[in-house]
């Protein structure tokens, strides 16, 4: 494949060409970033491959999995951003002057978040009620969970509070949170556990990208007779998390439905009723909250989440 010659014969890239390019680009590995749009890795790699022909270039050198971008494919990559930020801003142009629901709606999904229930049941609606509209759900982690959404990769997320300032929310479900320790630990056998019983046990702890806050409030730091918590390895996610409470290497605290999501060969999940709830949140930005696109989602998760106890209103979090 030649990097030169004319444009006879060749066809325009599609715009879906182009946002797998860009997830290609950020991954650098063909299999993380298949999984992150949710199709098959051959098939990613096909599409990649199509891409080039179009161009009639070579944007990345392949070696098994990883990929690395060629000189021409980090400035292919420039400026198909620059074409799908501008086809992205074209539809929602469009789409606020008609009240259409379609284009393209990104939804982050701290984790596992996206599997719950109440989210299956939103994003069910959502297609059900808008099948113009083209869903993408993105993965994402504890370090980029808000400066995603902030930094608009996204247009809104499933997250877990206390959200920052500047977010708007809605709360789509509270449940227990749980003690998440190695199954050698002499507390895995207990019915229930206080923080009292934990103050000697590492806490996994989060990178310097985390709000301090958002962090210190979930694992209760201080302690209510003002100790500081004790924290250990760093860890990006929540299989990081996981695996480092397998180990043996610290503790960490999960909303109960870990027990379901996350069940592991030599973990074990105590009951704390010191740790207090987990709430579930719809998020977005306040300037975001009327584009036709985000305003379905909304609507959809109004419809499909019953909370007779709590008010239907959005609220914006300042925690």
């Amino acid at each position: 494949m030649s990097a030169g010659g004319g444009s006879r014969g060749k066809r325009e890239p599609s715009l879906h060409q182009l946002r797998l390019f860009l997830v290609l680009a950020e991954e650098l590995h063909f299999g993380r970033a298949a999984a992150r749009v949710y199709v098959s890795q051959p098939a990613f790699s096909q599409q990649i491959r199509s891409l080039e022909q179009r161009l009639g270039v070579v944007l990345v050198e392949r070696g098994g999995r990883n990929v690395r971008l060629t000189s021409v494919g980090q400035s292919v990559a420039e400026e198909a951003r620059t074409v799908v930020d501008a086809m992205t801003r074209l539809r929602r142009t469009a789409d606020r002057h008609v009240g259409a629901a379609r284009g393209l709606l990104r939804i982050g999904s701290l984790g596992a978040e996206a599997a719950m229930p109440y989210a299956q049941a939103i994003l069910a609606h959502l297609r059900g009620q808008h099948p113009e509209l083209e869903i993408e759900v993105r993965n994402l982690t504890f370090v980029d969970m808000f400066s995603t959404l902030l930094s608009r990769e996204v247009d809104a997320a499933f997250l877990r509070g206390p959200l920052p300032g500047g977010i708007q929310s809605l709360h789509l479900a509270s449940e227990t949170r749980v003690v998440c320790l190695s199954a050698d630990d002499p507390l895995a056998d207990r019915d229930a556990l206080t923080l009292r019983h934990l103050a000697d046990r590492t806490v996994v702890d989060m990178p310097p990208e985390v709000p301090r806050a958002w962090w210190d409030h979930l694992t209760v730091n201080p302690r209510p007779d003002g100790t500081r918590v004790r924290f250990g390895p760093v860890v990006r996610d929540t299989e990081a998390m996981v695996l480092a409470v397998t180990q043996g290497r610290a503790i960490t605290f999960l909303p109960a439905a870990a027990r379901r999501l996350y069940p592991r060969t030599g973990i074990a999940y105590v009951d704390c009723p010191e740790l207090g709830l987990s709430t579930a949140e719809l998020a977005w930005l306040p300037d975001s909250r009327d584009e036709p696109a985000v305003s379905a989602l909304r609507e959809a998760a109004r419809r499909t989440v019953r909370q007779p106890d709590s008010p239907a209103a959005d609220a914006t979090s300042d925690a």
